[in-house]
């Protein structure tokens, strides 16, 4: 009797430390499997919900008369070495094409508000000279100006989108403008034109009623802002068929009050959009555009997505003003600002352009698709050889940089159908602090085809991506990727092709759920079938 007690306590021990035991594997395993469930990126792409357009204008460019944008980029003039087509560089042109460039936002900019359009028409070398006062304060002889830029419009096959001067001119002025570009009847300012060597109007819908007028655009309050917008609108006529998309000088950055007054003053259907400059930058310690590390390249990725909770702030006011979203919010100056390249001109605005560039340009190219029912027109700064540039040129040389090959990748989207999309993923860490790693839009094009962008922040880690598409039997996927070796890579005129678009193989299609895994710091684009 007294062993069984002991063989019954014994046993019991026993049974109570197995018991602890299968527990402890039991919570091991599922730890292990939440943990692997957590570095699983999923992404959901809703193929047959789709139900609003993003509107190609979203991938709109900004040229201003600043550094080497227009003088050197575009223009070197009909009797150059350089192939050109009256006047306008053919590589350019050419490259620009490439990337379906829908718009093209000119002169300015800080400088539309201190240009005076009647300076830069009628024989070259008769138009008086000005200096820039903004931009280097170098003298400009205007041989570039509205006859050359609606050429380069025309060999663009692009819409121009023209900022009119509040800032300095007055509306006599500006109606003018509006009546030499729009009108094809007998008129002094059309007259004017046909004597200029133009006899067809060219019919210009985008205008811009002032540029930053809270800052080198005049200083203005909101009110006394809107009050001017106004007065000048009103007298930017149509002329025949045409009709004016009118655009109001929107807010800097997160400056709510200026939205919400413009809203309530301006009713909607006295202006086509309200625009909204960003920029990813730090203005008080810009920062190199190349030499950083990766605190450096955190906190460009932060201020980067700090972008959408702007918008949507911004869009919340237009909305509470207009709920039918009559007017568009036009983004129509983003991208990134750093210190100039040692020993260039510090008024011209030149920076280099890395893998880091390119990425915040694909995720605000897809923060825009995402909000495509408010946002119709947005145009980075600037082109060429400005800020974060698409393109450089250097003599006869040109170069395309990481930004521009982010918009030939992302022209699929451009007319698209948006797909609803549902994206869980991994945290980019640094220190304590902590992004979303990824970033992602979906879109079909007429042809039935789905196009994925999507964003690894990640500079570290590549990632894995489980991707439903709901809604299709897709057969076919291919991919292509944008990234580097180094945080730092960029193109250069000795090494042009250091940061270019290749074929993405990491991809596997079955059942209906696409699989990859997206290397660090990267931009990828898949085509599905």
């Amino acid at each position: 009797m007294y062993y069984n007690k002991i063989w019954r306590r014994v046993s019991l021990v026993m049974m109570s430390k197995c018991m602890v035991a299968v527990l402890s594997i039991v919570l091991f395993v599922g730890v292990v499997s939440l943990t692997a469930a957590e570095n699983v990126n999923k992404l959901i792409v809703n193929t047959d919900q789709g139900k609003e357009t993003i509107n190609r204008h979203i991938y709109g460019h900004f040229s201003e008369h600043l550094g080497h944008c227009i003088y050197g980029g575009y223009w070197v003039g009909e009797d150059s070495d350089i192939p050109n087509t009256r006047g306008i560089r053919n590589d350019v042109v050419e490259a620009l094409r490439k990337i379906n460039i829908p718009n093209l936002r000119w002169p300015g900019g800080c400088f539309a508000d201190e240009y005076h359009w009647m300076d830069g028409i009628g024989p070259r070398n008769k138009r008086p000279k000005m200096i820039n006062t903004h931009w280097g304060g170098v003298t400009e002889d205007n041989s570039f100006g509205t006859h050359e830029f609606l050429d380069l419009c025309e060999q663009l096959g692009t819409e121009p989108y023209i900022c009119g001067n509040v800032g300095s001119g007055t509306v006599e002025e500006m109606s003018k403008w509006v009546e030499y570009l729009n009108s094809d009847g007998i008129s002094p300012m059309s007259d004017e034109r046909r004597k200029n060597g133009r006899d067809k109007a060219w019919g210009v819908k985008y205008w811009g009623v002032g540029n930053e007028n809270w800052g080198c655009g005049g200083n203005m309050t909101p009110e006394f802002y809107a009050d001017q917008y106004k007065r000048f609108a009103t007298y930017c006529r149509n002329y025949g068929d045409n009709r004016l998309l009118k655009i109001a000088g929107g807010a800097n950055t997160d400056d709510y009050n200026w939205t919400e007054v413009l809203m309530k003053k301006i009713t909607p259907r006295g202006m086509w959009g309200l625009s909204l400059h960003y920029y990813t930058t730090n203005w008080w310690n810009k920062g190199s555009a190349t030499e950083y590390d990766k605190k450096g390249y955190f906190e460009v990725m932060d201020r980067c997505l700090n972008i959408s909770k702007v918008i949507d702030r911004h869009m919340t006011i237009m909305d509470k003003y207009d709920p039918e979203k009559r007017v568009a919010l036009v983004v129509d100056e983003w991208g990134t600002w750093f210190d100039v390249e040692p020993g260039t001109n510090p008024g011209f605005l030149f920076q280099q352009n890395t893998i880091r560039d390119a990425i915040v340009a694909g995720i605000h190219l897809n923060e825009f698709n995402k909000r495509c029912d408010r946002i119709k027109m947005a145009n980075i700064a600037q082109t060429i050889n400005v800020l974060q540039a698409l393109i450089f040129t250097k003599d006869e040389k040109m170069l395309l940089t990481p930004t521009y090959h982010v918009f030939e990748m992302y022209k699929v989207h451009q007319d698209a159908t948006l797909l609803p999309t549902e994206l869980q993923c991994t945290d980019y860490k640094f220190g304590d602090e902590k992004l979303p790693a990824l970033n992602a839009s979906a879109s079909r094009d007429k042809s039935g085809k789905i196009h994925i962008s999507i964003c690894n922040l990640d500079p570290n880690k590549s990632a894995k991506l489980d991707c439903e598409l709901r809604g299709i039997k897709a057969k076919k996927v291919s991919g292509r990727v944008l990234t580097t070796a180094a945080i730092n890579s960029h193109n250069t005129f000795d090494n042009p092709d250091v940061v270019h678009p290749t074929i993405f193989k990491d991809v596997k299609l079955k059942r209906g759920k696409l699989t990859a895994t997206l290397p660090a710091k990267s931009v990828v684009v898949f085509e599905i079938e």
